[in-house]
């Protein structure tokens, strides 16, 4: 899709100006629109060179009226010209003739000069962007859009901005393809920059997922339509190099019956339970660690409820992931013997669930790939669906977005969800395996 000029659009190569003049203009200047070549094809320029023609246009109009007024209240002018001022068309020639005089009507002006763009170098480009990036995002992901950016920064960070090109972008993405995943796991690379990165990557055969390069790539390319935005570039350049590697989907594994077991017969003092709450809810890591005594709600006959949504520990991932959910039995007994009041989990983190976790699946000799915390997710979902559960019904218990329909958003426009007593009887014929 082209850029958008106000009044001004591309014909060929090149961009042409049109206005329409307001109808008593256009009679006294017997022309319907002010049309004009702006000259160029430069969508920047094109725009600056329009601004300066709206500017004319106003001065245009407020003159020739100014002057039509003036001429045709001319009593003295009137009475010494009766040919004129009785002939319709003499008398438009005669008013345009006197706003030509008067200088009231332009000649198509010369544009002006062009103000060069002030150089920028990345590295100041890139420490303004993460500033406000800062403000917007969440720790963790203004922490990977960090370090994406920095990869580039640090092997181009002084040169001016408006000098990247394809090369740069070619060049960066073969670099970052030849990245080890053991970088970000070893403290000697810390505050290494990409070139140091690629010499100590160089000595392991395994090498980061293409997920992973897409989004450093992503992130990049974040930051350039940025600089674009701001009019430190004409565009992003790195836009048509291609990403052409596919990403092959890695599921999580579902926990088998067996592993469920031995997990929860494990009782770790740390994440038993963080765990046996996530397996019959459904919940994730940070929805779980961020649970309050005050989410809990008491619905009468049907039990206690647990509203899931933002508060003071957590945000929510998605404006679906705002729910509730029923209790289940063995959770209700569980729950007793938590604090009573703030944080059920008060020593617990998104991190530190998902680090005891691999500490205790290796413990337990549980190396399945793909086994990981947010497995217990997928087994409730999986539960829910061998026991007959619509996949609308196990949405609104897990945060998802319905997909009942092709059209979700007019589904989700029309339907008020599933009752409180359908999620009750789906929560309570969950059954931990024995």
């Amino acid at each position: 899709m082209s850029a958008q000029i106000r009044y001004a659009y591309l014909k060929g190569r090149t961009w042409l100006y049109r206005r329409n003049y307001p109808k008593d203009v256009s009679v006294v200047l017997g022309q319907q629109a002010l049309k004009q070549s702006l000259k160029t094809g430069d969508t920047a320029t094109a725009r600056v060179r329009a601004a300066e023609i709206n500017a004319r246009y106003e001065t245009l109009v407020a003159g020739v009226r100014s002057k039509a007024e003036e001429a045709l209240s001319d009593t003295e002018s009137a009475q010494n010209s009766p040919a004129w001022a009785e002939d319709t068309e003499s008398a438009l020639d005669h008013l345009r003739t006197t706003l030509e005089a008067s200088g009231a009507v332009l000649e198509r002006p010369r544009f002006n000069r062009l103000v060069s763009r002030q150089k920028v170098l990345i590295r100041d480009a890139s420490r303004v962007y993460l500033n406000r990036r800062s403000d917007e995002l969440r720790p963790g992901g203004f922490k990977s859009v960090r370090y994406s950016v920095g990869l580039f920064v640090s092997r181009y960070r002084d040169r001016s901005i408006c000098s990247l090109s394809r090369t740069e972008g070619r060049e960066f993405l073969t670099a970052i393809s030849q990245l080890s995943p053991l970088i970000g796991k070893s403290e000697r690379t810390r505050g290494m920059g990409l070139d140091q990165l690629l010499v100590y990557s160089s000595r392991s055969p395994v090498k980061i997922t293409v997920r992973t390069q897409r989004r450093i790539w992503s992130q990049v390319n974040h930051w350039l339509d940025w600089c674009a935005y701001e009019g430190h570039l004409e565009a992003n350049p790195f836009k048509s190099v291609l990403f052409d590697q596919k990403i092959k989907p890695r599921p999580y594994a579902v926990p088998t019956d067996e592993e469920v077991v031995r997990l929860l017969g494990a009782r770790d003092p740390e994440l038993h339970g963080v765990l046996l709450t996530c397996l019959l809810t459904g919940r994730r890591a940070g929805e779980a660690a961020g649970l309050l005594r005050e989410d809990l709600v008491a619905k009468g006959n049907l039990g206690c409820f647990v509203h899931v949504r933002p508060n003071e520990l957590r945000l929510l991932k998605t404006e679906a992931a705002e729910r509730l959910v029923p209790l289940h039995p063995v959770l209700e007994d569980l729950f007793q013997l938590l604090p009573g009041h703030g944080p059920l989990f008060p020593e617990l983190s998104v991190n530190r669930i998902t680090k005891g976790f691999a500490v205790l699946r290796k413990q337990l000799e549980l190396e399945r790939p793909g086994l990981v915390f947010h497995s217990t997710r997928k087994w409730f979902v999986t539960q829910c669906e061998r026991t007959g559960v619509p996949e609308h019904f196990t949405a609104s218990l897990v945060g998802h977005r319905s997909a009942r329909s092709e059209n979700g958003i007019t589904y989700g426009i029309y339907s008020a969800g599933i009752s409180d007593e359908q999620k009750r009887a789906i929560v309570d014929q969950i059954r931990l395996p024995a």
